[in-house]
């Protein structure tokens, strides 16, 4: 199957579990990253980790947390369950107990704000207090919400991740992230939710009683293309930040941790981004009518199924890469039907010599059903001419 660029895909069906992706060496991470103790960088759109330092390496995300926090939220907005609109009063026990602890928007026993308010507050200005009075509001507890956090992370497999406030608040260590944990959470935060994702993300300031407050988000304002996503530190964390840029159609995800100034940590997001563009290109690859391969089926009406990528995967390469680029389909096979259209069964692990292979989910392009009486005939005697 050949795609633009004369690249060359391989496709045979491997009926075995996948493996964990073969390692090549990803180039280093332009020079100021070196200056956090945690680095990486996604290419979303291709699918492609471009370059990376301890990306599976717990560390605190002090206020990064919010990301979490403004997902569930979405979450509930989105389902109707939360209007933006609402009016919440605020409890004296919530006012008293975040007054003058970090970043707040000083709010006061009883004041009226709507959830809208206490969501900007949260995303821009990283006020705890409007992140707490938020999740009680979603929720009716801080308790409630953060379970709904954890079951939000184990929905998104961010397995080496935990929360246990909705601020980032320093906890003990309770809070943990991993830098490919957040981005997963960045991509669902972008993809589920874009209109409220372009409302709350990435605003410069936020006026609140008749002053402006300002983000300290090293991207907003600043770089072309760059929308957020939310900054975080303490004396403990250093100083992280979870980015998102997009130019002409190629989305990249960053995630700086533990750096030691906030300079540090700018210069680090700033140049990833910048090397992400500048020294990696994306060619036209695979399309959701790109047919790759066919799986076996177990016990349905079909065979096989028919699998191709669930949306288009341009490919990114570092520039003037000249190496062969193949694919192997794999999967824990035969399927068990019934199986639905567009269920992801398989992935396809795209392979570049001298760089880590990386998969590529694949779903199904039709639906099968459970085999009857009479296929399960025919499938049989099938069967004893292979």
């Amino acid at each position: 199957m050949r795609y633009a660029g004369g690249l060359l895909l391989v496709a045979a069906a491997i009926a075995l579990p996948s493996s964990a992706a073969e390692q090549g060496a990803l180039p280093p991470c332009p020079g100021a990253a070196e200056r956090a103790k945690v680095v990486l960088l996604v290419d979303l759109t291709a699918g492609r980790t471009l370059c990376e330092r301890a990306g599976d390496v717990p560390f605190l995300p002090a206020s990064m947390t919010k990301v979490m926090t403004a997902l569930v939220v979405f979450e509930l907005i989105d389902a109707g369950k939360l209007d933006e609109a609402q009016v919440v009063t605020i409890r004296p026990e919530t006012a008293q107990r975040w007054a003058g602890k970090g970043t707040t928007l000083n709010l006061k026993p009883g004041e009226q704000v709507t959830i809208g308010e206490l969501l900007m507050g949260t995303t821009v200005v990283s006020a705890n207090d409007a992140s707490v009075a938020l999740a009680e509001a979603a929720m009716g507890s801080t308790e409630a919400f953060i379970a709904q956090m954890n079951a939000k992370a184990r929905e998104l497999g961010m397995t080496k991740s935990r929360f246990a406030t909705p601020s980032g608040f320093p906890d003990g260590g309770a809070t943990i992230v991993t830098a490919r944990d957040m981005v997963r959470l960045g991509q669902a935060l972008i993809g589920r939710h874009p209109k409220l994702y372009r409302r709350y993300i990435g605003k410069k300031t936020m006026i609140w009683h008749g002053q402006t407050l300002t983000s300290h988000d090293p991207f907003a304002g600043v770089l072309p293309g760059a929308d957020g996503i939310k900054t975080g530190h303490t004396f403990a964390a250093g100083f992280n930040f979870l980015g998102a840029v997009e130019r002409e159609g190629r989305r990249l995800v960053l995630v700086v941790g533990g750096a030691r100034t906030e300079t540090d940590r700018a210069n680090a997001a700033r140049d990833m981004a910048e090397w992400g563009y500048a020294e990696w290109t994306a060619q036209p690859f695979l399309t959701p009518q790109s047919v790759v391969g066919a799986a076996r089926v177990q016990g349905g009406a079909a065979r096989e199924v028919r699998l191709a990528p669930p949306r288009a995967f341009p490919l990114a390469l570092p520039k003037d890469y000249h190496g062969k680029v193949s694919g192997r389909i794999l999967y824990q096979g035969p399927l068990n039907a019934p199986l639905a259209k567009g269920q992801q069964v398989a992935v396809l692990r795209i392979e570049t010599p001298g760089l880590p292979s990386y998969d590529l989910p694949l779903v199904t392009t039709s639906a099968v059903a459970a085999a009857g009486p009479i296929d399960r005939l025919v499938n049989g005697l099938l069967g004893l001419f292979e």
